[in-house]
């Protein structure tokens, strides 16, 4: 009898402490649980896409030096916390561009979304408005400028590429005024594209070429195989139609920027996108901040310091190190976004606390819709905004407001 008795204790003891997990046949449900941050899913989308897809997305220009510092250069500060401060009440709200946002992001424009899931822009405007987060709706996107309007009504940047037929784009950001979006998004870094070896490497093109490596690319991941072969066809959604090439045919990128974009884009242009778009306007791929003084002179509302997620000049310098600077010289003429290498929400409070109004995101949620398509996209939102505020209450900072730079030291 104390033998059974004993046996009891312990099954009860064992039922107290153990729990099981609940059996599910959704695989990639039971991934995403497993995903701890926006690295774990950087390592689901790469074992879902083919090598080329994920070098397109995770890829930087020449020797990956500045997609490198990007992200290491946040290192360069350390977090300074204040303790005994009443958390209770946290707010991570900004105002931007004269609108309220619950948390300081916004989702940058990414061309070619669909190549990691076949919802492509559709899926990320859903999730950043669900969030309350602007989106940004590149002009070389796979989903156009009414598709996007017709699934969210949240608040929606459109971003310009500056083709040689001025034409085509002002018709663009016409759409765009008509579809409810509040700004135009600027990209002024783009005059060439940048060499992206990995992709020379791979002799990749927008759709890719069908070849004998890449069908045994699409073998060994069928998940995203079936997913594109029973999509409707990709192209350039903006421009479909315009007389260039939409990417219904195979092209190559540097062909592609060499034959539509205009590299005479210059600060006399935006006099003309004033006449033509009747909102605030945001300048994106500033790299130093003499142009930002600029900008600001011209009146332009917001600066995204960005090098193209290190796509285009290797050795540019790195967004967040030009964060502080760029803040003294816009004198609060014009609100400043760091754009690039944000992996941790700790990184968004960095730059905050630097003086920045709030950062853009393009990588971290790639990898989220490459990895799981849209619930893979909110979960990397959901781990930046949560990682925002356990930041915040870390620091002892109840308030955007409150971040400056007595919350950091320099390493």
């Amino acid at each position: 009898m104390v033998i059974a008795r004993r046996g009891i204790s312990v099954l009860e003891n064992l039922r107290s402490t153990i729990q099981f997990r609940e059996l599910t046949l959704d695989r990639t449900g039971a991934k995403l649980d497993r995903a701890a941050n926006i690295d774990d899913l950087r390592a689901m989308a790469k074992r879902r896409l083919p090598g080329g897809v994920f070098d397109y997305i995770d890829g930087g220009a020449e020797d990956e030096k500045s997609l490198s510092r990007n992200t290491t250069d946040f290192d360069r500060w350390s977090f300074r916390p204040r303790v005994l401060r009443d958390m209770t009440e946290l707010d991570t709200s900004v105002e931007l561009l004269g609108k309220r946002i619950p948390h300081p992001l916004v989702l940058s424009p990414t061309g070619f979304s669909r190549i990691a899931d076949s919802q492509g822009e559709l899926a990320v405007a859903r999730s950043a408005q669900r969030m309350g987060l602007p989106y940004s709706l590149s002009s070389m996107a796979t989903r156009s400028i009414e598709e996007v309007a017709a699934v969210s009504d949240g608040s929606k940047w459109f971003q310009v590429y500056v083709w040689k037929d001025r034409g085509i784009v002002k018709e663009m950001v016409g759409r765009a005024q008509g579809a409810g979006y509040d700004a135009i998004c600027i990209t002024v870094d783009f005059a060439t594209l940048g060499r992206r070896e990995r992709d020379v490497r791979r002799g990749f093109t927008l759709p890719p070429k069908i070849g004998l490596d890449t069908i045994v690319d699409g073998l060994l991941h069928p998940r995203w195989t079936l997913d594109f072969v029973q999509s409707e066809p990709i192209l350039f959604a903006n421009v479909s139609g315009t007389g260039g090439k939409d990417g219904t045919d195979a092209v190559g990128l540097a062909d592609y920027v060499k034959n539509q974009l205009d590299p005479s884009l210059s600060w006399d242009d935006i006099e003309w996108f004033r006449s033509i778009w009747d909102g605030p306007i945001v300048i994106k791929g500033v790299q130093d901040v003499a142009d930002v003084d600029v900008a600001a002179k011209l009146g332009i509302e917001a600066v995204a310091l960005s090098n193209h997620g290190g796509r285009q000049l290797d050795d540019a310098p790195s967004p967040i190190e030009l964060v502080p600077e760029a803040v003294e010289v816009a004198a609060g003429r014009t609100q400043i976004l760091c754009d690039g290498g944000v992996r941790r929400g700790a990184d968004i409070v960095k730059a905050l606390c630097l003086g920045a109004t709030a950062c853009m995101v393009g990588r971290a949620y790639l990898y989220g819709l490459g990895a799981a398509g849209e619930r893979g996209v909110d979960k990397a939102l959901g781990f930046l905004t949560s990682e925002v505020e356990r930041t915040m209450a870390l620091v002892g900072a109840n308030a955007v407001g409150e971040l400056g730079p007595d919350y950091l030291t320099t390493r």
